[in-house]
């Protein structure tokens, strides 16, 4: 399995401002290019703040995109997959109701058995993969079995860390906007402890937009 983490950040490495409300930072043309990858991925994944946070679609926008999925016998939208300690999301979740994708969610023993149920009468698969923490090795070894092949990963700054960290990611494709947010507490894209000995990647790929932007793809190397 291909796993690709995607982010738009600014020049100085924030994914969002201190206020963590999901603030703009791709361009109209960075999200055709996010929507068509979206669209060319089977699942996308994302952590617990962003889940909890954003109440993430996870959708493919572009109708066309959306009728080529069709016609190479997938369904309009990826699959939808979310990391979570504690599943604590709502009948008002987008995340739970919108688009077409298959829904999958991996939590641990923090969440109780009534919202288990819930999510469950949703729709959702869900696997209860740690007592504290989600097992990462056995979540992508869950979507591998279920015939994932390419995953795309879209935060936040916490689980791409983790991914990262235990390595199990192929690659980075990363948007940086001409802006620049600033703020100590502000995420960047890899958050948490830290990499101590820092992750090496291998220049892939670059296009300066014409946003302003650069796009940057980077294999990770292992």
């Amino acid at each position: 399995m291909k796993v690709i983490i995607n982010v738009a950040m600014t020049l100085d490495g924030k994914i969002d401002n201190v206020a963590r409300r999901g603030a703009k930072i791709s361009s109209d043309s960075d999200w055709d290019r996010v929507d068509r990858l979206r669209a060319e991925s089977d699942a996308i994944l994302v952590g617990g703040r962003t889940l909890l946070d954003e109440d993430p679609r996870l959708t493919v926008k572009s109708a066309a995109l959306r009728d080529e999925r069709v016609a190479r016998g997938f369904e309009p939208d990826p699959v939808k997959v979310g990391i979570v300690s504690n599943a604590t999301l709502t009948v008002k979740s987008r995340f739970l109701s919108a688009g077409t994708g298959k829904i999958i969610i991996f939590t641990t023993e923090q969440t109780s058995a009534k919202q288990l149920t819930f999510l469950r009468e949703a729709g959702a698969v869900v696997c209860v993969l740690g007592k504290k923490r989600v097992d990462l090795n056995a979540a992508l070894a869950f979507l591998e079995e279920w015939g994932i092949e390419n995953l795309m990963v879209e935060g936040g700054g916490g689980m791409n860390a983790a991914l990262l960290t235990a390595g199990l990611v192929d690659e980075i494709q990363a948007y940086i906007a001409p802006l620049i947010f600033g703020g100590a507490t502000a995420p960047t894209l890899a958050d948490g402890a830290g990499i101590l000995d820092g992750e090496k990647l291998d220049l892939l790929d670059l296009k300066k937009l014409d946003d302003g932007g650069v796009l940057l793809r980077y294999q990770v190397l292992k």
